[in-house]
């Protein structure tokens, strides 16, 4: 009913753990009718703000996740992305990120 009526349809989730791609193509697979650019995570949002604010990010968000951040300049960062990413969370990162 949604898709016949005069309204946009969004999926929205606050997932980091993968990308939207990757999110699309498990949707897709449970039956979801669903577009790429329907779908809004807070990945988008935050890569939406990176761009915004014309910054290079030290991601500490899972390597699933990364693929929504291709093409943003991440050399000598001067900000820091987190997401649910244990595998990143260590003493050596956790220093980078504070520097």
């Amino acid at each position: 009913r949604l898709r016949s009526a005069p309204v946009t349809v969004r999926f929205v989730t606050n997932t980091t753990k993968e990308s939207k791609r990757d999110l699309l193509e498990r949707l897709a697979g449970l039956g979801f009718d669903i577009a790429e650019h329907e779908i809004f995570t807070s990945l988008t949002a935050a890569r939406s703000l990176l761009e915004q604010q014309q910054v290079r990010p030290l991601l500490l968000v899972d390597d699933k996740a990364l693929p929504d951040f291709t093409g943003i300049g991440t050399d000598n960062p001067n900000a820091v992305v987190v997401g649910l990413a244990p595998e990143h969370f260590h003493y050596e990162m956790m220093n980078k990120a504070f520097r």
